[in-house]
């Protein structure tokens, strides 16, 4: 089963990206949110590899000054819902 994991804390305070990037499955995608989208500036292989399983809540990276790169998908809120829909399950790593 796919699953879509939303993290929304720092990858520079938090170990929770790292968690989520050793257990996911090869069907699975990831949601930066909150402050989780300060992982566009940091240069992870392991995040850049997934591609196109990488989302990205767009107002969220604006509001902190930052572009969402080619390789991720930005999505709005109801870009949010739909992923949340068409993934089997979904995990917040709150």
């Amino acid at each position: 089963m796919a699953t879509l994991h939303v993290v929304s804390h720092s990858p520079f305070t938090d170990t929770r990206l790292d968690s989520c990037l050793r257990i996911l499955g090869a069907d699975d995608a990831i949601l930066l949110c909150g402050d989780a989208t300060y992982a566009l500036r940091r240069e992870d292989p392991a995040l850049a590899a997934l591609g196109e399983r990488v989302f990205v809540l767009d107002e969220d990276a604006q509001a902190r000054g930052l572009t969402v790169p080619a390789s991720a998908g930005a999505v709005d809120y109801p870009g949010f819902v739909e992923l949340c829909v068409r993934f089997d399950r979904v995990n917040t790593w709150s």
